[in-house]
C-alpha cells in the first residue's frame, strides 16, 4: 500500500511534461488519478497509456479557462469516484516576448490559463473538500513568479498571481482541513525548454549552483510530498524545485 492509497486525484495538463509525471508518481503512491488536457485526444492517449500499465485512471478533458469546463472537470470526477481528495493545478501556457512587443492577445491568454484556470478548478473542487472536510491542492507556480524573467511579463505576472492565490486559499480554507501550497520549478527539461536557443540554456546553468537542470520527476516528487500524510501541518507555502537557481 502507497502513502495515497485510495486517494483520488485530478492532475490537470496531465497529458505530458511535468502534469504527467506527477500523475506517473502519484499513481506510484496508489492514487486514482484523473487525466485532464484541453487535447481531449492527448488526454485520451496518455490515459489508456497508463491504464494499460495497471493504473486507475480516467480521462477528462477539460479547457481550464473557462468556468463550465472547469466545472465539469470536478463534476464529473464526484460522480465516478465520490470524492476529490487532491488537486494539482499544473495546466499552463507560454506566449514569450518582450514586454513592449506583447500583444494584448497573449497576456490575455497566458493570465486565463494559468491563473484564471487554476482559481476555476481550486473553486470548484474547494466546495467538494469544504463537505469532505479535508482535501491537498498543489498549484504548479514558477521560480519566475518570485523573480521574474526577461520576456516572460505575462507567464511570470500569472505565477506570481499563483503564488498570492495559494496564500489567501490557505488562509481561507485551512479551518475545513483543506491545505493549500505551491510548488515553484526553476530550470526543468521539457518540451518547452528543449525549444530554447543553447545559449538561453547556458545562460541558465551557469547560475544554477547544482549545475544541471531539473526533470519532471523532481517536480513530481515534491507534488507527492505535499500530496500525502507528511505533510499534515503545511499550508500556504511555496516549495522551490530550481537546484538553487533562486538563491
Amino acid at each position: 500500500m502507497g502513502k495515497l492509497d485510495q486517494k483520488v486525484a485530478i492532475v490537470t495538463g496531465s497529458a505530458r511534461g511535468i502534469g504527467k509525471a506527477i500523475a506517473r508518481q502519484l499513481i506510484s503512491e496508489g492514487a486514482k488519478v484523473i487525466i485532464s488536457d484541453i487535447n481531449a485526444e492527448l488526454s485520451d492517449a496518455t490515459a489508456m497509456e497508463l491504464k494499460n500499465a495497471g493504473a486507475d485512471v480516467v480521462s477528462i478533458a477539460a479547457d481550464v479557462s473557462k468556468v463550465e469546463s472547469a466545472e465539469h472537470l470536478i463534476d464529473e470526477t464526484v460522480k465516478i469516484y465520490s470524492k476529490i481528495d487532491i488537486l494539482v493545478n499544473n495546466a499552463g501556457i507560454t506566449r514569450d516576448t518582450l514586454l513592449i512587443r506583447m500583444a494584448e492577445s497573449d497576456w490575455d491568454a497566458v493570465l486565463q490559463v494559468n491563473l484564471k484556470g487554476s482559481f476555476n478548478c481550486l473553486k470548484a473542487a474547494a466546495k467538494v473538500m469544504m463537505k469532505q472536510r479535508s482535501g491537498k491542492i498543489i498549484n504548479i507556480a514558477s521560480v519566475v513568479g518570485l523573480m521574474g524573467n526577461f520576456g516572460q511579463a505575462n507567464y511570470s505576472a500569472s505565477k506570481a498571481g499563483l503564488i498570492g492565490l495559494t496564500k489567501t486559499a490557505a488562509k481561507e480554507l485551512g479551518s475545513r482541513g483543506i491545505h493549500v501550497n505551491a510548488v515553484a520549478p526553476g530550470y526543468i527539461e521539457t518540451d518547452m525548454t528543449k525549444k530554447l536557443s543553447d545559449q538561453a540554456k547556458e545562460s541558465f546553468l551557469s547560475v544554477i549552483p547544482l549545475k544541471r537542470p531539473g526533470s519532471p520527476e523532481d517536480v513530481a516528487k515534491v507534488v507527492s510530498f505535499l500530496a500525502g500524510p507528511d505533510s499534515d501541518y503545511i499550508t500556504g507555502q511555496v516549495i522551490v524545485v530550481d537546484g538553487g537557481l533562486l538563491m
